[in-house]
């Protein structure tokens, strides 16, 4: 079976925030491709961020998908678990409580990213 890798950052009962690892499975469409069910959404945000972007602990201000469109960024937990994300990677961001995580640019160029709340 076809899948679509997602990153996806929470926060657990203690509101440490953490990694997860999700696969989202796509069915086979025929011609058209592997799709997956569909989800419901509701706004998109698109985002662009300067190269010196370091932003400490935050929560996600919503349930949302973030795709990173260029750049590099680096996420680290409340843990101190650090993942770096590329260019095309998705996010799946649900830490709206708890201790939330960091986000930095590693690029040295602006950066740009999709949000899809849900």
């Amino acid at each position: 079976m076809e899948t679509f890798n997602v990153t996806r950052v929470y926060a657990d009962a203690n509101g440490e925030s953490h990694f997860e690892d999700i696969k989202i499975p796509l069915n086979n469409a025929g011609e058209i491709g592997f799709l997956s069910e569909a989800q419901n959404a509701g706004t998109v945000v698109f985002r662009k961020v300067v190269s010196q972007y370091d932003y400490d602990f935050h929560n996600a201000p919503a349930r949302q998908y973030i795709i990173l469109t260029d750049g590099i960024i680096e996420i680290e937990t409340s843990l101190g678990e650090i993942r770096r994300f590329n260019a095309g990677e998705v996010l799946l961001v649900e830490d709206t409580t708890g201790k939330g995580h960091k986000t930095k640019n590693i690029t040295t160029q602006m950066r740009s990213s999709i949000f899809i709340t849900l």
